[in-house]
C-alpha cells in the first residue's frame, strides 16, 4: 500500500504509458471498426437492435445498467461505425496531446465511454479479458499523474493480471499444468499460432517442461517483487515484459501483450528512464489527494475481493458491489490459459447448389488451408476467426450465434462475406450449407519439405447438418 518515505518518481514512464495507451485504443477502435458491420450490423451475424430488444425483454428497467452503451440511443449501422471511427481520431489526438492536461483526461474520458459502449453491444465478439483489461487500464488513465498512489493503482493492476493468470493455472487442477507438459500443447492448440510457434512446437519435451516450470515462476512469485525496492521492480519489469515478448512471437493475442508491456513502464522511475536524480514528487493539491483516496478505497477492496474470489472466499456486502460494478469494466478478475486445450478440432463451412459438391469458406486467418503458413496478425484481432476456435470446442447448440452465422451465408449477406478470406459462390448465395469438423496437427519438418504443408488433418465428423433457408435439407 502507500506510505511515507523517500519514493521515485514516475513522470515519464506516466507520459510514456498515456502514449503507449492511445496507439492501443487507436488499434482497437480500428480493429473493430473494421469488422463491425458484419459482426453486430444489421445485416450482421449479432444485429444490435436484435440485441436490445431481448436485453429489455429480459433484463427490464436493469437492461441500461447491465448493457451500459451509448447505443441504445442509436443502434444503427451509422451511429456504430461514427462512434468507433471517432475513436480511433480521437485515440491519435491523444498520442500527440500532452500528458496529463485536462484535455488529455477528458479525451481519455470519452475514449473510455465509447470502447466500453462497444464492448457492451459486441456481445460474444467483445467478451474478452484483453477487452476488460482496457477498459481498466482506461479508466485509470482518466486521473493518471505521476503521483505515488495514481501510479501505485497501475502497478496494482500489473499485479492482479500477472499473478490471478498463475492462480488459475493451480486452482483449475488441469493436469497439463500441474505436469508441465502444458506447452507442449499450447504452441499448436491456442486460436491463433504464429509460425514461430510452429517451429516452438518441435522443441524437446525437456524444454518445454522447463519453459512451463518458469512460467509458474514468473506469474507467481515475480509480480511480488513490484512492491519491493527498485531494483526488484526492474526484475519483474524485464521478466515480465520476457514472457510477454514469447507469447507475442508465437500466439496471436491482440493488443494484449502490448499493453501487459505498456504497464510495466511503471516498474522503471525517472531515474532508471532518464538516468536523472531522483527527487521527492511535489505534494498534489488536496482535491487531487482526496480522488487518490477515492480510488484507493474503491479498487482495492473490490480487486482484493475478486481475487479471494478465485480461492472460493466470498465477502458479503462487497459481492454485491462486485457485481454492481462488473458490466463497466472498472475492476476486474483475470486468469489466462486456466485450462490448457490438448486438441485442436476446426469447423470446415461449407456450400452447395445439388446437395453433393461441397465448396468450403475460407477464413483469413484460422488454420484452414492445409499450405498456409501461421500467419501474423497482432495487434488486430479477427474476432470470427476468434469465436470459431470457441465454436469448435463445443456443440452449435452452445453456440447459437454460428447458426445466426450460417444463416447470414445463405442470405449472402456482404457484411458477413467481407469477413471471409474466400466466397466459392462469388456473392451469390448457396442453396444449402454445413459444417463439418476436422482435428489439426502441425505438420512435421518432413512433411513440410515434401508437401509445403504446415498443417495435416483428420476428419471427425458433422457440425451442423445440410440445412437451407426453409430448414434441414437433403445431402451428405
Amino acid at each position: 500500500m502507500p506510505g511515507g518515505g523517500s519514493r521515485s518518481t514516475y513522470e515519464t514512464a506516466a507520459g510514456l504509458f498515456s502514449r503507449a495507451l492511445a496507439v492501443i485504443y487507436l488499434v482497437a477502435f480500428a480493429s473493430f471498426g473494421m469488422q463491425a458491420r458484419g459482426l453486430i450490423g444489421t445485416d450482421g451475424i449479432l444485429p444490435l437492435p436484435t440485441y436490445f430488444g431481448i436485453a429489455r425483454s429480459e433484463l427490464g428497467p436493469s437492461a441500461m445498467w447491465k448493457v451500459p452503451t451509448i447505443f441504445w440511443w442509436g443502434p444503427g449501422d451509422a451511429v456504430v461505425l461514427t462512434i468507433t471511427w471517432s475513436g480511433v481520431a480521437l485515440a491519435a489526438v491523444a498520442i500527440l496531446a500532452k500528458p496529463h492536461s485536462l484535455w488529455h483526461r477528458i479525451i481519455f474520458a470519452i475514449l473510455f465511454v465509447y470502447y466500453l459502449s462497444i464492448v457492451s453491444a459486441g456481445q460474444i465478439f467483445m467478451s474478452y479479458q484483453w477487452d476488460m483489461l482496457l477498459l481498466e487500464a482506461g479508466f485509470l488513465a482518466i486521473f493518471l499523474r505521476p503521483a505515488f498512489a495514481r501510479v501505485w493503482l497501475f502497478q496494482w493492476l500489473l499485479f492482479r493480471l500477472i499473478f490471478e493468470s498463475g492462480v488459475v493455472k493451480i486452482t483449475s487442477h488441469d493436469p497439463s499444468w500441474r505436469n508441465l507438459t502444458a506447452l507442449s500443447f499450447h504452441y499448436e492448440t491456442q486460436p491463433l499460432p504464429t509460425v514461430i510457434g510452429w517451429f516452438a512446437a518441435k522443441l524437446p519435451m525437456w524444454f518445454q517442461k522447463i519453459s512451463t516450470a518458469m512460467v509458474f515462476v514468473i506469474e507467481l512469485g515475480f509480480p511480488f517483487l513490484i512492491f519491493g525496492t527498485r531494483r526488484m521492480k526492474q526484475i519483474a519489469a524485464f521478466a515480465i515484459t520476457g514472457l510477454q515478448l514469447l507469447i507475442f512471437l508465437t500466439g496471436n493475442y491482440t493488443f494484449f501483450n502490448l499493453l501487459t508491456i505498456a504497464f510495466c513502464l511503471f516498474l522503471l522511475d525517472d531515474e532508471f528512464l532518464r538516468r536523472t536524480r531522483r527527487s521527492e514528487p511535489e505534494r498534489a493539491p488536496k482535491a487531487n489527494r482526496w480522488v487518490s483516496v477515492a480510488l484507493l478505497a474503491f479498487i482495492v477492496p473490490v480487486s482484493l475481493t475478486e481475487m479471494i474470489g478465485m480461492f472460493g472466499v466470498r465477502v458479503p456486502g462487497l459481492d454485491q458491489v462486485v457485481e454492481a460494478q462488473a458490466p463497466f469494466g472498472i475492476v476486474n478478475q483475470y486468469g489466462l490459459f486456466a485450462v490448457m486445450t490438448l486438441t485442436r478440432p476446426e469447423i470446415e463451412v461449407e456450400g452447395s447448389n445439388d446437395g453433393q459438391n461441397w465448396e468450403p469458406y475460407i477464413f483469413r486467418y484460422k488454420a484452414g488451408p492445409l499450405n498456409r503458413a501461421p500467419g501474423w496478425v497482432q495487434p488486430f484481432q479477427p474476432r470470427l476467426d476468434w469465436q470459431m476456435w470457441f465454436a469448435s470446442l463445443g456443440s452449435y447448440r452452445e453456440n447459437p450465434w454460428f447458426v445466426r452465422f450460417l444463416v447470414q451465408l445463405l442470405e449472402g449477406s456482404k457484411p458477413v462475406l467481407a469477413l471471409l478470406e474466400r466466397d466459392p459462390f462469388g456473392g451469390k448465395p448457396p442453396r444449402q450449407i454445413r459444417a463439418t469438423v476436422y482435428e489439426y496437427h502441425f505438420s512435421s519438418f518432413d512433411e513440410l519439405r515434401k508437401t509445403g504443408n504446415w498443417w495435416r488433418r483428420e476428419l471427425k465428423g458433422a457440425y451442423f447438418p445440410p440445412v437451407n433457408l426453409k430448414g434441414p435439407a437433403q445431402g451428405r
